[in-house]
């Protein structure tokens, strides 16, 4: 996922990142303390003002989260608020074991989830597009 990503953004001043990448983000609008960082496992900015050295402060555009056995609901519920909140425009879960992709778009402040996405669809993204993915090659044991 992350490669077809990468390729795609050759074209594209956005930039894609994977963990470990720190996203940073404060509720303090002199952005002098920062609430909470995250690692997403692959981020999309493509407002490169938010870059340092340090990673990404604020909302990455595009984030994939890859399900596995370490995530907690707790984790999960925790950076769906954080990205809902800070305004990430698209959250992507990812579960490996069942072959779905759940895609949250942000409408109006709040996350809106696509239907279930699984091995055989191609998705693609109201971020980037003209970006296209096939899960059939994804997920595919090869």
């Amino acid at each position: 996922m992350f490669f077809e990503i990468f390729s795609f953004l050759k074209k594209h001043p956005c930039k894609v990142y994977s963990a470990p990448f720190d996203v940073r983000f404060s509720r303090d609008p002199a952005y002098s303390k920062i609430d909470s960082v995250v690692q997403p496992d692959i981020s999309v900015i493509c407002d490169l003002s938010k870059l340092d050295d340090k990673g990404c402060f604020g909302a990455p555009d595009l984030v994939v989260e890859v399900l596995s056995p370490g995530n907690s609901r707790v984790e999960l519920q925790n950076k769906y608020e954080l990205y809902e909140e800070f305004g990430v425009r698209e959250y992507w879960i990812v579960h490996p074991t069942d072959c779905t992709v759940l895609i949250y778009t942000l409408v109006e402040g709040k996350f809106v989830p696509s239907r279930l996405f699984t091995s055989g669809d191609v998705i693609t993204s109201t971020v980037l597009p003209g970006f296209v993915l096939d899960l059939e090659g994804v997920f595919s044991q090869d």
